[in-house]
């Protein structure tokens, strides 16, 4: 995650010019770099879309977690990987007002201890929900490839054990963060980054953020979902069909949000590092800003993905939102729940209720 490190490269790279090459006695290619341009764009470009990621996501996530604690007393191992999901997407969009703060006008005002607060929860935020998205791939792999295994280690103790389990792992991977994180004062105004000339540092992030956020959680899916699917088309459900869907678009959102991200990310730790260091790569500092936007709007679709398209779960939504809008009566949801339940009768009870699993 380097949108921070981003911010402070381009807000280093806009004020300060190295004009020692101006002065050597061999012709350089090399150029002061102005990243003006950029950082216009991205006060207008980074705000607008964090605000609405927080909207959305604040919204969807948060009436994941009403619904979760109103229906506590009917509580399943689905249920608690759901509310840690959608409170590790809350956690993770509690940092993007202040960044986008931050990057609207070019300075942090918030102090050294919410510059490191801010990116331990950015950090926990992240790898908690890409951790609880793979226990629930590995809960739906069991349940459905191996269901005579799973009763055993589907209890409510064994969940708040692996709860708790994963937010100590995304805490103590995020640490760092918290530890190479700094206020810097830059002459007329402060920057809020980590510590980009640690070299540790910058080997640690771009190997945690790559392979423990990205590559080892997509092989998991892939790997999981490649047996779940042949499972699924031999059982006589009528939402074996949707349920596949599902998991092609959940696997697909997954790869095309975040992997460009992770590409450029990589790259621009290549070239600043070890091919060439001295060049400015503005079109890469461009890419980087876009891709890593857009891949924060993963936690937006994380409710609809998860939640959402469970008929539980929306007939439970939908009696919320309408005892909050009490005029509001052209939703029935005896009507959806009662016709889904008396199709689903049609084919086997087992069948359908492991697709429900996924769906």
């Amino acid at each position: 995650m380097s949108m921070s490190a981003d911010l402070e490269s381009l807000n280093h790279e806009s004020t300060t010019f190295d004009y020692s090459d101006y002065y050597s006695d061999s012709p350089t290619l090399y150029h002061p770099c102005n990243d003006v341009d950029l950082m216009n764009f991205g006060r207008v470009f980074l705000p607008t879309l964090y605000s609405l990621v927080c909207i959305v996501g604040f919204l969807g996530n948060g009436l994941v977690v009403c619904l979760l604690v109103k229906h506590r007393n009917h509580t399943t191992l689905t249920d608690i990987c759901l509310f840690n999901l959608a409170f590790s997407d809350l956690v993770f969009l509690l940092t993007l007002p202040f960044y986008a703060h931050y990057s609207m006008i070019n300075h942090w005002i918030f102090g050294d201890f919410m510059c490191r607060f801010m990116s331990t929860c950015h950090y926990t935020g992240y790898f908690s929900s890409v951790f609880f998205m793979v226990v629930m791939t590995l809960d739906r792999y069991v349940v459905i490839v191996h269901i005579h295994r799973a009763a055993g280690y589907r209890t409510l103790r064994a969940g708040v054990v692996l709860s708790m389990s994963i937010w100590l792992l995304s805490l103590g991977v995020s640490l760092p963060g918290f530890i190479f994180s700094k206020v810097t004062d830059n002459f007329n105004y402060s920057s809020c980054s980590q510590d980009l000339e640690n070299s540790t540092w910058n080997i640690y992030n771009i190997i945690v953020t790559n392979i423990v956020g990205l590559v080892i959680p997509l092989l998991v899916m892939v790997v999981c979902y490649s047996k779940i699917i042949p499972t699924l088309m031999n059982m006589r459900s009528v939402k074996r069909h949707r349920a596949v869907k599902l998991i092609v678009f959940l696997v697909a959102a997954f790869f095309f949000l975040w992997v460009p991200f992770n590409i450029c990310s990589f790259l621009y730790f290549l070239k600043s590092t070890y091919i060439s260091p001295n060049e400015c790569h503005t079109d890469l500092k461009l890419s980087l800003i876009v891709t890593e936007t857009f891949a924060y709007t993963h936690c937006c679709l994380n409710p609809i993905i998860y939640a959402f398209v469970g008929q539980k779960f929306m007939k439970r939504a939908l009696q919320l939102l309408r005892k909050w809008v009490p005029g509001n009566r052209t939703l029935s949801t005896r009507d959806l729940t009662d016709s889904s339940f008396r199709k689903s009768s049609v084919s086997s009870r087992s069948s359908d209720m492991i697709a429900t699993i996924i769906i």
